[in-house]
């Protein structure tokens, strides 16, 4: 009864927040209807951060790196072939899923620790390669001045913040629909078995190297395709756009609204990323000391998320398996393998 209850009162809170994200830009702001749509961009990425945190089990810092190859190959196509939106977009989520394709090979291999550190490394080099090959980035410089993009052919541009904004959540809304649906397959039905119990689900006969590269590739295509919506939101960017500390903010909100669900890590990124701009007005030079110190706090007072972010996957940390009983089979038995078996 009491779970009736709660999924009831959180599909109303869904519900309000949606009318809510749809309402808004009449009832705001120009200015405000810009950081909403930058907002629901880092939102998105939060989205593929939690596809690999909380769902393949690989805890990542390395999101930022597939976001810019989407947002520059966004930004390169609409100033030089198309300024169509879907087009942009088609081209940015290739050039993610492009970059999460060759660090396949560096990434799905390793577990726990070691997969934060690697994809650290990746995106710090990502991002300083942007730095430094001026003439197609423009360097630390950035790409200004980007022309607005129209939805589709034939129709207008998005001239307005408020346009822009809808357009914008209008991709993230259907991306994010893709991907719950994706994860009531049997796909996503593997991925948290290998997450849970990755030695079992191996001994079934399953590729989990397999799952787990086509969920590292997805996650990029996910987070270009933001990459390209942060373009369409501030028609600038610059290499500082995609640094550490977007990518820790992006860690940060995923733990806080849950990694193992899609929806909450949506919400979490989300109100990370505007408490963060909210703070750079109210305390200026000091917002990253704050968020610092948020991001300790949720280490202790929610070790259940950071005990997600590891991931049984981590060898340091095996999962616990209960001692089996001559009269009974533990029950992960018959509700994890079997159930995956075709």
């Amino acid at each position: 009864m009491m779970d009736e209850v709660i999924r009831r009162v959180r599909r109303s809170v869904a519900a309000l927040v949606l009318v809510g994200l749809v309402v808004a830009p009449w009832v705001v702001d120009d200015y405000t209807a810009a950081i909403l749509a930058r907002t629901l961009a880092l939102a998105l990425v939060g989205v593929s951060v939690a596809l690999l945190t909380g769902v393949a089990g690989m805890p990542t810092l390395g999101q930022t790196a597939p976001y810019a190859a989407g947002a520059y190959a966004c930004a390169v196509v609409g100033s030089q072939i198309s300024d169509v939106g879907v087009v942009q977009l088609v081209v940015a989520a290739g050039a993610g899923a492009v970059l999460a394709a060759l660090t396949v090979p560096l990434v799905v291999p390793a577990r726990g620790v070691i997969v934060l550190m690697i994809t650290l490394a990746i995106c710090e080099l990502v991002v300083t390669v942007l730095g430094r090959w001026r003439s197609v980035t423009g360097g630390t410089d950035g790409l200004a001045g980007i022309a607005a993009v129209r939805p589709f052919w034939g129709l207008p541009a998005l001239a307005s913040d408020q346009a822009r904004y809808l357009y914008t959540l209008v991709v993230v809304a259907t991306l994010v629909g893709a991907v719950l649906l994706l994860l009531r397959t049997r796909v996503g039905l593997v991925l948290r078995a290998g997450r849970d119990d990755e030695t079992r689900l191996r001994a079934s006969g399953h590729r989990v190297p397999l799952y787990l590269s086509g969920a590292h590739i997805l996650a990029g295509a996910i987070a270009g395709a933001a990459g390209s919506l942060l373009v369409v939101a501030q028609q600038y960017i610059s290499p500082a756009d995609f640094g550490f500390d977007t990518s820790a903010l992006l860690l940060l909100g995923v733990v806080i609204g849950g990694t193992a669900s899609v929806g909450g890590a949506l919400v979490g990124a989300a109100l990370v990323i505007a408490v963060r701009d909210w703070l750079f007005g109210v305390l200026p030079g000091h917002a990253p000391l704050v968020l610092g110190v948020l991001f300790v706090a949720t280490v202790y007072l929610l070790p259940s998320g950071v005990k997600r972010v590891r991931g049984p996957r981590d060898r340091s940390q095996p999962p616990t398996v209960p001692p089996s009983r001559p009269d009974a089979t533990p029950a992960r038995d018959h509700a994890t393998v079997p159930e995956l078996r075709a």
